[in-house]
């Protein structure tokens, strides 16, 4: 009888209705917590008041609004497992559940057990990787087992260490789980170790030492001491408006070092380190992330790049009879190249030294440190909390960072107060601080909080030296790195312009539009080499850039026929532009022909001699295009300026030719859905009305700004609130000097030579004819339009060829001669009589 029970027992986990509800419970579980996850990443925010209440309370609050798509239940689970446990990474219990339910249904897709045991780890792994990179700015990432086991790994072994212990773990356990990827490393490692035997055993002892510091050990990383991970906010909330906590943080500033740059510098590791220790109780300080992510270049050693080149010879040489002299006569001639070490592009100008830090003044401020009292900061604190109070708005918190030009006061709304309330409040706010105009961030990006800026009543300048001597700058590895000011913490905002990858500046007028230019400019001759880098300078004022002509031989590109290299005749602005729009093509033709897809990539293989200048190939320096007063030359010029812009910011940020264009009124005439569209990056300091803000920014807040360098940036996210560096005259012109007295090239850089429309119509040979002539003969007759620019449109041809058509059609006498700015007259009336007149010819 017993034995009998027991079977029926044991036979009820194999009951298959029992399997088929059981596994129906698992995916119906993994359907609804996906839905609970993917709405939590969505309403986080709006929820967060109820994200730190317990289960029970959160369950209690019968009347709160509830943004997450799965109601409380959903908002719980979210809270757990992404909040609480493992972010994002979270998803992946998801997939075990799924995968559980299908297993009881007999689908096996996958195995379930190895299955979960890999995605278990990745979970860790990711959470732990998140944690590390995104821990402070955005919690939910990472989760708290991702942000609190890197804190713990911080301490424990510094961050350095800490990545390299999370990197050594997901090494290992990829090596584990994928045993032929372990297998081809094994015979990767064996086959790179013989052939280097083989070259080892085949060169004289004398050249050996060539090689010698493969052997070499790494030098150790150096770390600086993180501080404890304390930084968690205050759960306990308070019940009146006169018990609310009010911390007061005032941003340090950056140590300003002068780094020689012979001499050794330390890691970039003691940047993020410096950041952190400014860390306080409350909540996190670092507001944003002002570094741009960039990429560095992969060092390719002697032996790999002797290896990849044979086997390249190898390859080259199946398939090619029909021209196989000229490749044995190709290979002939890298062969030299190989052995001549990398090109140094700066060995034209070994002697050229960059300038030094005592041109750019220091700045005293008056008023530092004490910049703000504590009077100021405690009369607009109980300013601010009774102006909500007046609207039945209670908060819990505020927390004071002051920054050199506004103090930023984040708040922490009571339960239940709708943040879209206390944002319509932003005059009534500035009506009760007198303040000259404070934007109101709600909520601010990363945090469960509205972020009210008002301005200080003594604002400081921050000058030109101490963002160019801060460590975040001098220690970047940007290509083309940009120092523009300092964030309301008092940290340097750096930006690299090949990732915006071009820039959009506006403003009123004298609210330091022409001074963040200066700045721009400024940044980039202290990093970049004059082989590096070359000017593209428009000023149509004729004043504001003229300080540059100093070094025209060094870093300004111009057109051959140029008669000054800072342009400001609006004919000698289109042909500018055109021949660049030239560049552009040809540099696209060497990239094709050199199979890389960025300048990065092209420069990177010239350097390491594996593209032959006999070819064609030749060290590809970036162009940096800067355009003042674009709302005076598209008044002037139109569509013939807009054009070729539009081309450039289209097509121009893989070969490196980069913009950044100027104006004082963002208007939409000006600034047209092409530019915007192209133009992702853009700065607005103040403009006079909250339309011309939208026209910029795409939102208000550039009316709101005080002027005098105050700034808004915005790269696609919400925009950051800068004070712009200051650099004036005297100190330009000792850099233009430094520069101007040093060895040069001899001449600007030429850009391609252009053909006119106006020379040469009448010799064109009409036996060589376009083999677009005719068709576009019919385009210019039906139109009735005799414009260059409409064949280069119609037929995506370059401006060359669509000059030398038009030069063709007025010497088959379609067109008349060029008259300027005009169009051509078109003098044939029709398309029957164009038939006939095309007979004759």
């Amino acid at each position: 009888m017993a034995r009998t029970r027991k079977k029926r027992k044991n036979s009820s986990f194999t009951d298959e209705r029992l399997r088929l509800i059981t596994g129906l419970l698992f995916v119906f579980f993994s359907l609804f917590a996906l839905l609970a996850f993917v709405s939590y990443f969505m309403t986080w925010k709006e929820d967060q008041s109820l994200v730190d209440l317990s289960i029970g309370k959160i369950y209690e609050q019968s009347g709160a609004e509830i943004g997450n798509w799965a109601g409380k239940a959903g908002l719980v689970l979210s809270s757990l497992f992404i909040h609480k446990w493992f972010g994002i990474a979270s998803l992946g219990f998801l997939l075990i559940t799924f995968l559980a339910g299908l297993h009881l249904w007999k689908i096996r897709p996958l195995p379930f057990w190895q299955t979960t045991k890999n995605t278990l780890i990745i979970i860790i792994l990711a959470s732990a990787f998140l944690g590390y990179f995104f821990g402070d700015k955005w919690f939910i990432l990472g989760g708290g087992h991702g942000y609190f086991i890197t804190q713990w790994l911080n301490a424990m072994l510094g961050k350095a260490g800490t990545i390299l212990f999370l990197l050594l773990i997901t090494f290992v356990f990829v090596l584990y789980r994928f045993r032929q990827l372990y297998l081809m490393l094994r015979n990767k490692v064996e086959n790179i170790r013989s052939g280097h035997n083989k070259a080892h055993e085949a060169q004289p002892e004398e050249d050996q030492p060539d090689d010698a510091y493969l052997n070499e050990p790494p030098q150790e990383d150096i770390q600086s001491d993180d501080p404890d991970p304390n930084d968690q906010i205050d759960d306990q909330k308070k019940d009146t408006d006169n018990n609310i906590d009010f911390e007061i943080e005032e941003a340090q500033n950056e140590e300003e070092e002068v780094y020689d740059r012979e001499s050794e510098r330390t890691s970039a590791e003691d940047i993020d380190n410096d950041a952190n220790q400014k860390q306080g109780n409350g909540f996190d300080d670092n507001l944003m992330d002002i570094n741009v992510s960039y990429e560095g270049d992969d060092e390719v050693t002697p032996g790999q790049q002797e290896k990849a080149q044979q086997e390249d010879e190898q390859e080259n040489g199946i398939g090619m009879e029909v021209e196989e002299a000229k490749d044995e006569e190709v290979v002939k001639k890298s062969k030299p190249l190989e052995r001549q070490g990398k090109y140094d592009p700066r060995r034209d100008l070994e002697h050229y030294k960059m300038p030094t830090f005592d041109m750019l003044p220091r700045i005293e401020q008056k008023n530092s440190p004490q910049r703000v009292s504590q009077e100021e900061l405690e009369a607009n604190k109980q300013r601010i909390v009774e102006t909500l109070g007046n609207y039945n708005i209670t908060i819990d918190k505020i927390k004071a960072t002051i920054g050199p030009t506004v103090t930023l006061y984040e708040i922490i709304p009571a339960p239940g107060v709708r943040i879209s309330k206390i944002k319509n409040l932003e005059d009534d706010i500035a009506l009760s601080l007198a303040a000259l105009g404070i934007r109101i961030i709600a909520p601010m990006p990363g945090k469960g909080t509205v972020g009210i800026e008002v301005p200080n009543q003594n604002p400081e300048i921050v000058s030109m030296h101490s963002v160019i001597a801060s460590k975040r700058f001098q220690e970047s590895e940007m290509q083309l790195p940009v120092a523009l000011g300092k964030t309301i913490t008092n940290e340097t905002f750096v930006m690299d312009l090949t990732k915006l990858p071009h820039l959009l500046v506006a403003g009123a007028t004298g609210q330091g539009k022409s001074v963040g230019l200066n700045v721009i400019l400024t940044s980039l001759l202290y990093k970049k080499h004059p082989s590096e880098l070359k000017l593209v300078l428009v000023d149509p004022k004729k004043v504001e850039l003229s300080l540059y002509n100093k070094i025209d031989k060094h870093f300004l590109a111009q057109v051959p026929d140029a008669e000054e290299p800072i342009i400001t005749d609006t004919q000698k602005v289109i042909d500018t532009l055109n021949s660049l729009t030239v560049e552009m093509d040809n540099r696209y033709d060497l990239l094709k022909n050199a199979h890389a897809r960025s300048l990065k990539e092209y420069n990177k293989k010239f350097i390491e001699r594996k593209l032959n200048p006999e070819n064609g190939h030749r060290f590809l320096p970036y162009f940096v295009i800067v355009v003042d007063e674009y709302a005076d030359l598209i008044m002037t010029a139109g569509k013939e300026i807009e054009m070729p812009i539009a081309r450039l910011a289209q097509k121009a940020r893989a070969i490196g030719i980069h913009l950044i264009i100027a104006t004082q009124r963002p208007t939409t005439n000006i600034i047209t859905g092409v530019i915007k569209a192209n133009f992702p990056a853009r700065i607005a300091f103040r403009v006079i009305s909250g339309v011309d803000s939208k026209t910029i920014l795409d939102g208000p807040g550039a009316n709101q700004l005080i002027g005098r360098g105050d700034m808004l940036i915005s790269t696609g996210a919400e925009p950051i609130r800068l004070q712009c560096a200051f650099v004036d005259t005297p100190e330009l012109e000792k850099i233009m000097d430094h520069i101007s007295e040093q060895q040069s090239y001899g001449q600007p850089y030429e850009l391609p030579e252009l053909q006119h429309e106006s020379g040469g119509a009448g010799m064109a040979d009409l036996e060589k004819r376009d083999a677009l002539f005719e068709e576009a003969a019919r385009l210019i007759v039906v139109h009735q339009q005799g414009s260059t620019s409409l064949i280069q449109r119609k037929f995506s041809i370059g401006y060359n060829r669509a000059g030398r058509i038009v030069d063709q059609l007025e010497a088959a006498g379609v067109v008349g001669p060029f008259e300027g700015s005009k169009a051509r007259q078109v003098l044939i009336p029709d398309e029957y009589a164009l038939e006939q007149h095309l007979s004759k010819i």
